[in-house]
């Protein structure tokens, strides 16, 4: 960590760049005076611009006021005006296109993943300093290229250089953590899917067959699996062999086969890596159209984490490939 200190504090002595240098707007949502001093320093030193710091409750005021282009919110405990609160936030950031970072528990991230399906938000649980830090890094990194095109140059070489800082600090701290999905490099790869017609015949004869898709595995064996995947952290360090897109996508298909649903909380648990870590990874195969969010039709607080139609084919074609042999798979 001494390394990661160092970068952090190298971005903190840097000469402050004012508004006129850089126009990225940021409000801050907490309810421990505290935390939210903290939070207020770490986004004025990557560079932001506070326009407002308050509790999350004044969120529900009636005047609202703008909330710039970045929120930065820690909710660790929700209740119903919290989650009115969170909804209403969610919907006004969908609108204006402000980038969300949300911090809040395990215990509350049901709840806080249920009300923000708008915006797409970057969510941590329990996060330390350093990855707040590692989420403001990857704001400045999602910058449109329309909204660099309106800077003057100077204002665009200090925005270039304040988010080439702030990368460094999320490399050099990732870095530290072998589970965490490199987001510089493609994630996944996938062939063209498969055609689900095959051509039969040769020349005038020829004809398009619909081919038959392979059901998904036993979902006695998938558990199984999980198991035996699981039973080697007791004998080795876990972190040598977290793959957590992969325990994530049998513990998936393995509800879908038992017709069962499955909470963001009960995913990220699954996954075998820390919460944070797990979000990161739902998102991004939720980017690679692997995984989908599903509503609780009969509670609208409720939402849950499914595999989507060409992730199940593609588990149950991999499965059918393997063949007997996928009993013996860890």
């Amino acid at each position: 960590m001494p390394q990661a200190n160092f970068a952090y504090a190298r971005v903190a002595e840097e000469p402050a760049s004012g508004p006129a240098d850089l126009p990225l707007a940021i409000s801050v949502f907490a309810d421990r005076p505290h935390l939210r001093a903290e939070m207020e320093g770490d986004a004025a030193a990557a560079g932001f611009r506070i326009i407002q710091a308050a509790e999350v409750s004044s969120l529900l005021e009636g005047e609202a006021r703008p909330l710039g282009e970045v929120v930065l919110l820690d909710c660790p405990v929700v209740d119903g005006g919290v989650l009115a609160a969170l909804t209403r936030l969610d919907l006004r950031a969908a609108n204006s296109g402000a980038q969300l970072v949300v911090s809040t528990t395990v215990a509350a991230l049901d709840d806080v993943f249920a009300c923000m399906d708008q915006s797409t938000p970057q969510l941590l649980v329990d996060p330390s300093r350093a990855e707040r830090v590692i989420a403001l890094g990857r704001v400045l990194a999602r910058v449109p290229q329309l909204r660099l095109r309106e800077l003057g140059e100077a204002d665009r070489l200090v925005l270039l250089r304040l988010t080439e800082q702030v990368a460094q600090i999320a490399e050099r701290l990732e870095r530290l953590d072998p589970t965490t999905p490199r987001h510089s490099d493609p994630t996944f790869r996938f062939e063209a899917p498969k055609s689900d017609f095959a051509k039969t015949g040769d020349g005038d004869g020829e004809r398009l067959v619909r081919q038959v898709r392979p059901p998904l595995p036993d979902p006695r064996l998938l558990r199984r699996i999980i198991r035996q995947r699981q039973l080697r952290a007791r004998f080795f360090e876990g972190d040598l062999f977290a793959d957590p897109a992969w325990d994530m996508l049998l513990d998936l298909a393995a509800a879908r086969a038992e017709h069962k649903r499955v909470s963001v909380t009960s995913l990220c648990i699954a996954s075998g890596v820390p919460p944070t870590t797990a979000l990161r990874w739902i998102g991004q195969l939720t980017d690679a159209g692997l995984l989908q969010r599903v509503e609780d039709d009969t509670d609208r607080r409720r939402a849950f984490i499914a595999l989507t139609d060409r992730a199940a084919d593609a588990v149950a074609r991999y499965f059918a490939e393997l063949g007997s042999g996928a009993g013996r798979l860890v």
